[in-house]
C-alpha cells in the first residue's frame, strides 16, 4: 500500500511540473511579443538621418503611430556613424538585433541582407508602391533588392549628392562664364579653366580640396573621379570594381596634375566634414561633399551664396551619386514583431499625413512621386528647389556592390597614394584588386 501511494505522488508531481513548464513556455513567448498585457513590443534603431536623430521629433512620430496602433510599443535607440556599425555587429553576434533599423541599401541590402540577417519585406512592395517609387527613379527599387531577389529595404527618401561653389568668389574671379548657370553644369575643360581663374584671383586659399583622410564624404571624391572623363566605378551588374580602366586613370592623372599646379589641393588627413567647414568659412571656393542636409548643417549662416552644381564631366551628362534611406527589419524569427514592425514602416513611409512629415524630417526628397513637393509653402521651399534640379542627374546606384565596406577604406588609401606621387595606374590596380577580392 505504501509503495502504491509513492507511485501516485510521483505521477502527481510529474504532471504538476509539466503544467508549470507549459505555462512558463507560454509566458516566455508572450514576453518576446511585449508581455502578457496584449501589447507587442518592438525596437527601432536610427542612424542620424536629419531630424530622425532628434528624440523630441521621433517621440512625436511614435505618439502619432500609437494613436493608430495603441497595442504596439516602440522602443527607440539612436546610433551614430562613429561606432553605430560596431553596435549592430555586436547585436548580430549576441542575437539582440532590433526589429526595425533606418539606413541605406549599402548596409541593409549589400551588407546585412547579403549575410542573411534581414527579413524579406516584399509584402510592403505592393504594385501601387512599386509604381509610385519607380516614377521617381527605377534605380531605387533595384537598390532595395538583394541579389536573391528579395526586398530588404522599404525606402522613404532620396537625395543627389552634388558639389557647390562660392558664387561671389566665382563672380569676382570672372569664372561664372565657364558654367551653364541654367542647368548648373560644366564641362571638365571649363571646370579646369574656372579653377585657374579662381586660383589667379587670390580670393581664396585654394579653389578646392580633394580630401582623402577617411571614408567620410567619399561619394564626393568618387563622383569627381568618375564624372571627369566618364569612367565607370563598377560593372553594370555590380559585381566588380573597375576604376582602373583608361578613363579612370586619365581622371586621376589630371586631378594630380591640377593639385601640383595649385588648381586644386589635396589633403591626406582631411575628411568631408573638414572640407565643408573650409568651404563654409570662405577658405575654399568649392566643396565636393554637398547636399541639402550639409547646407543646413554647415552653411546655414554663410556670408556668401553656396551655389549648387553638378560635377564636371567630359560627356556633358553628369551622373551623380545618390543617397537612399529607408527601413529594414532584422529577421528575429518572431511573426508578431515582424507584423508590428511592418505597420510602423507603413505609417512612417505611406501614411497620407505622416509620410510628408517623415520626409521633411530627413531634409531630403520623397521616393514616392505621389507625395509631390513636400517643401511647398515651407521655409525650405526656395532652398530645396536647386537641389531638386540635381535629381535629374542621378546615376547608377552601385553602392550595393559586394565588398562595399572594404572598398571604402581602399578608396581613400588609393587617393592618398595618387596625390603623394604614386603612379595612378599602379594605385588604381591595387584598389581594384583589393576591392574585388573583398567582393568575392
Amino acid at each position: 500500500m505504501e509503495r502504491k501511494t509513492k507511485t501516485v505522488l510521483v505521477l502527481i508531481l510529474a504532471i504538476a511540473m509539466t503544467i508549470m513548464t507549459l505555462t512558463t513556455g507560454c509566458s516566455s513567448k508572450q514576453a518576446s511579443n511585449g508581455g502578457s498585457d496584449g501589447k507587442t513590443s518592438i525596437s527601432l534603431w536610427l542612424y542620424p538621418i536629419g531630424s530622425f536623430s532628434d528624440k523630441k521629433t521621433v517621440d512625436s512620430f511614435i505618439s502619432k503611430f500609437n494613436e493608430q496602433e495603441p497595442d504596439i510599443e516602440v522602443r527607440v535607440d539612436y546610433l551614430d556613424y562613429v561606432d553605430g556599425d560596431e553596435q549592430v555587429s555586436a547585436a548580430i553576434e549576441e542575437g539582440t538585433t532590433p526589429d526595425v533599423i533606418m539606413e541605406g541599401p549599402e548596409r541593409l541590402v549589400a551588407n546585412w541582407g547579403a549575410k542573411g540577417e534581414m527579413a524579406d519585406i516584399g509584402d510592403l512592395w505592393t504594385d501601387s508602391s512599386l509604381k509610385d517609387i519607380n516614377n521617381t527613379s527605377s534605380v531605387i527599387a533595384n537598390a532595395c533588392m538583394g541579389a536573391d531577389g528579395k526586398y530588404y529595404e522599404y525606402p522613404l527618401c532620396i537625395t543627389a549628392h552634388c558639389m557647390a561653389i562660392n558664387y561671389e568668389v566665382f563672380q569676382k574671379a570672372g569664372a561664372l562664364k565657364y558654367i551653364d548657370l541654367k542647368n548648373r553644369t560644366w564641362s571638365t575643360a571649363d571646370f579646369i579653366k574656372a579653377c585657374r581663374a579662381v586660383r589667379d584671383s587670390g580670393l581664396v586659399q585654394t579653389p578646392g580640396v580633394v580630401y582623402c583622410g577617411g571614408q567620410g564624404g567619399d561619394q564626393g571624391t568618387r563622383a569627381l573621379v568618375t564624372n571627369f572623363y566618364g569612367a565607370s566605378f563598377t560593372n553594370s551588374d555590380h559585381t566588380k570594381y573597375m576604376i582602373n580602366q583608361p578613363k579612370g586613370i586619365k581622371a586621376l592623372n589630371k586631378l594630380y596634375e591640377m593639385s601640383q599646379s595649385g588648381l586644386l589641393s589635396s589633403n591626406g588627413e582631411m575628411v568631408a566634414s573638414d572640407e565643408l567647414k573650409m568651404f563654409a568659412s570662405g577658405t575654399t571656393a568649392m566643396t565636393f561633399a554637398w547636399n541639402a542636409s550639409n547646407q543646413k548643417v554647415y552653411a546655414a549662416n554663410a556670408d556668401f551664396t553656396p551655389y549648387v552644381m553638378a560635377f564636371p564631366t567630359d560627356s556633358g551628362k553628369p551622373k551623380l551619386c545618390s543617397g537612399i534611406w529607408g527601413f529594414g527589419i532584422f529577421d528575429n524569427k518572431d511573426a508578431a514583431r515582424k507584423k508590428a514592425a511592418e505597420k510602423l514602416i507603413r505609417f512612417l513611409c505611406d501614411d497620407e499625413e505622416q509620410a510628408p512629415v517623415s520626409v521633411r524630417a530627413t531634409g531630403l526628397f520623397p521616393v514616392k512621386s505621389s507625395l509631390g513637393n513636400v517643401y511647398y509653402g515651407t521655409d525650405d521651399e526656395e532652398r530645396m528647389s536647386s537641389y531638386s534640379q540635381m535629381m535629374n542627374y542621378i546615376g547608377d546606384y552601385y553602392n550595393i556592390t559586394p565588398g562595399w565596406t572594404a572598398q571604402r577604406t581602399a578608396w581613400w588609401t588609393m587617393l592618398q597614394q595618387v596625390f603623394t606621387g604614386t603612379d595612378p595606374k599602379a594605385a588604381a590596380d591595387k584598389f581594384v584588386d583589393l576591392s574585388n577580392k573583398a567582393a568575392e
